[in-house]
């Protein structure tokens, strides 16, 4: 299964494929038959892809992906408009794990509403192939240096530091007066 590029914007209904990036945010097209465009500024709108989205979990969260892989083999889906009960019973089936105290009604129902509108297109039953294991690379261990330093006696630091910062003072003032006079000659 396929997700990227797909999002979901809190405040609009159904689910965008993201087709452009511009300064302010994502140009967005609706997934019904509609096709509408949306530009979605970054400031004011949330974005939520949803191969990154996870339902709480009793032990760890579960991957919205890995739900929507097993409703693909379920046979009797609910409707999204069902009752609470009826959603939480499918739900017990699908992700026996989830969080029923953090898990909503409304989540369940979003999410069965976002499967009935990607399980007709391809992508949705297209394999993600994914990248080979990066064999692992022990750390470089690096030689202790030992950096010796020289001691200064207190009152000898003390004028080095402010003879420095005397000279960070008085230098920029300087660059600047060239600069201007190079500007009037010309």
């Amino acid at each position: 299964m396929n997700l990227q590029g797909i999002v979901a914007v809190s405040g609009k209904p159904g689910l965008w494929r993201a087709l452009a990036q511009n300064k302010t945010g994502y140009i967005l097209e609706s997934l019904d038959a509609n096709k509408t465009k949306l530009v979605a500024n970054l400031a004011t709108a949330k974005i939520a892809a949803l191969h990154e989205i996870t339902l709480f979990g009793e032990d760890e969260d579960l991957k919205l992906i890995d739900i929507f892989e097993i409703m693909k083999k379920a046979t009797n889906i609910p409707d999204a408009k069902a009752d609470g009960k009826v959603l939480r019973t499918f739900f017990r089936e699908v992700a026996p794990t989830h969080d029923e105290e953090k898990v909503y009604a409304s989540d369940m129902k979003k999410v069965i509403s976002w499967f009935q509108i990607l399980k007709d297109f391809p992508f949705f039953n297209e394999l993600v192939e994914e990248a080979a294991p990066v064999a692992e690379i022990a750390p470089i261990e690096e030689p202790e240096v030992k950096v010796e330093e020289k001691k200064v006696p207190k009152k000898a630091a003390a004028k080095t530091e402010k003879t420095a910062t005397e000279e960070k003072s008085t230098a920029a003032p300087k660059a600047k007066k060239v600069a201007t006079k190079k500007v009037a000659d010309k």
